[in-house]
């Protein structure tokens, strides 16, 4: 303030000799000019000094508020990056605690670990892939349950009778277990959200139940050597990477097993070789848009294919059809491999044209 008033008096002072020495000069040097023409050009003079000086004071004021500014805008940007780090040190620990419980004896404590995590992923979509990465972890898990199998393996290999206590604890993981299948399913975007990303899963080995994936997009879906039992659904669901079901058993020992795929879209490979379907399985107007394989395969029960698409290499040797069979509409635009193919005599069996049974 005291800086201010120093300049504002030296603005008068310069402006006030400005005035008097332009205005004695004009009366000395120009005889034309009268008193009145010399004060008012000193006049003008003068104030050309005093709209300099406030020029020169507006663009201080403006710099120094846009410094101002400046400084708040860091100021703004460190408070919100430290409120960034604090969110990700809380969901870090959020995290860490729910994995922990994913432990704990009581099944209702693993319920609550399992959407503990579910609601971290939807707070905080970064960790979507790692929550999904997680569930699957927790349903590769081993697990037997006297509907799979009148028998419980024991510690030494050999097979004996479902105990009471362990028929109840097989019922509670069960619980545990279906509760993470469906969060998996609420956690994937729907096949129709074109801007949501595609969430790999990988189920290795796991045994499923009435596991259900329907209108859900999904990036790698990796099931190689599973284990399906009861309903099973992955119709109109849209495949972005590759697709493995290697190996896998749908539906065995006393349980029965469906596998419903229709209306899909695999846009890459679509592996099913050497699948065993016990039940009846369905891939009716399913578009395969890469390599299919479906050699060595075996449906046990009834399969329709009708009007699916293959339009990339479709591999079906060796494949065993032991009820009915329908193919009826099914378009291929690549290469079809169906050396080997067998099926049931007294089953109605609808093949493309040129196919040996």
């Amino acid at each position: 303030m005291g800086e201010r008033k120093v300049g504002l008096v030296t603005t008068i002072a310069i402006a006030v000799g400005v005035l008097i020495g332009v205005s004695i000069a004009l009366l000395a040097f120009d005889p034309r000019t009268t008193g009145a023409d010399a004060l008012r050009t000193g006049g003008l003079a003068a104030g050309s000094v005093v709209a300099l000086y406030a020029l020169w004071l507006n663009d201080r004021r403006r710099r120094v508020e846009e410094k101002r500014q400046e400084v708040e805008r860091e100021r703004h940007e460190l408070e919100s990056r430290r409120a960034d780090l604090d969110r990700d040190r809380v969901a870090d620990e959020r995290f860490a605690r729910a994995v922990e419980l994913l432990g704990h004896e009581a099944d209702q404590v693993r319920v609550g670990a399992l959407h503990a995590l579910a609601g971290l992923a939807r707070s905080n979509p970064d960790y979507t892939q790692t929550v999904l990465d997680v569930l699957c972890s927790y349903l590769r898990r081993p697990f037997a349950h006297p509907r799979y199998d009148a028998k419980v393996p024991t510690a030494d290999g050999k097979q004996s009778p479902w105990a009471p206590e362990a028929r109840d604890d097989a019922e509670r993981m069960l619980q545990v277990r279906l509760t993470a299948q469906r969060l998996i399913a609420d956690l994937l975007p729907p096949a129709a959200d074109s801007h949501a990303p595609a969430h790999d899963l990988d189920l290795t080995n796991a045994t499923l139940e009435y596991f259900d994936l329907t209108d859900r997009k999904v990036g790698t879906l990796v099931l190689r050597y599973g284990k399906l039992f009861s309903d099973n659904n992955f119709s109109r669901c849209e495949y972005h990477g590759d697709v493995w079901f290697t190996g896998t058993t749908v539906g065995a020992s006393r349980l029965y097993g469906r596998f419903r795929c229709d209306d899909v879209v695999f846009h890459r490979r679509a592996w099913f070789p050497g699948v065993e379907f016990n039940g009846r399985s369905s891939f009716r107007r399913t578009r395969f848009r890469g390599q299919t394989r479906f050699a060595d395969s075996h449906f046990a029960d009834s399969v329709s294919m009708e009007r699916a698409e293959f339009h990339g290499e479709a591999d079906f040797r060796a494949v065993r059809f032991e009820s009915a069979v329908d193919l009826s509409g099914a378009a291929f635009h690549g290469e079809a491999q169906h050396a080997g193919i067998i099926t049931s005599p007294d089953r109605d069996v609808t093949l493309p044209a040129g196919w040996a049974s």
